[in-house]
């Protein structure tokens, strides 16, 4: 059986739109997992190789590579993805570009790792469940 990735602290995992592969199902999944935004490969959902963010024009002008830095931030498609993922799985693309804008990628980084840590087993957290993939432990959202 494959080892499970003990850490997401893989700075080329943040995307542009401030999602955090590295907690998402398609990273953590241990059959065919996918690689983040910047790799291709076979595994990566079709959702994510057509991504009208990633492959925004405007982005592709900027400095840093994040949406936080385009002249239409947060533009329709940011706040579109932001309602769903605060809805769905209390997670919010603005806060995480502003944050990135304002703290730094690194201090970002550090700051994923605590709060989509498993309390129980230690191991990264998905977004999109409400209990720990790799023990089963429930994840309170309203704690992080």
């Amino acid at each position: 059986m494959k080892e499970p990735k003990a850490s997401i602290s893989y700075k080329d995992l943040i995307a542009p739109c401030g999602m955090n592969c590295g907690v998402c199902i398609g990273y953590l999944r241990k059959r065919k997992p996918c690689c983040g935004c910047y790799e291709h490969s076979a595994n990566k959902p079709k959702h994510c190789i057509h991504c009208a963010i990633a492959g925004c024009e405007e982005l592709k002008k900027t400095d840093s590579g994040f949406c936080y830095d385009c002249i239409d931030f947060p533009c329709f498609r940011i706040k579109r993805l932001d309602k769903r993922y605060r809805s769905k799985y209390h997670m919010s693309m603005i806060e995480n570009l502003n944050y990135i804008k304002h703290q730094g990628l690194d201090s970002f980084i550090k700051n994923e790792e605590l709060r989509w840590k498993c309390q129980s087993c230690g191991k990264g957290i998905c977004v999109h469940h409400d209990e720990c993939l790799e023990c089963g432990a429930p994840f309170d959202f309203k704690y992080h």
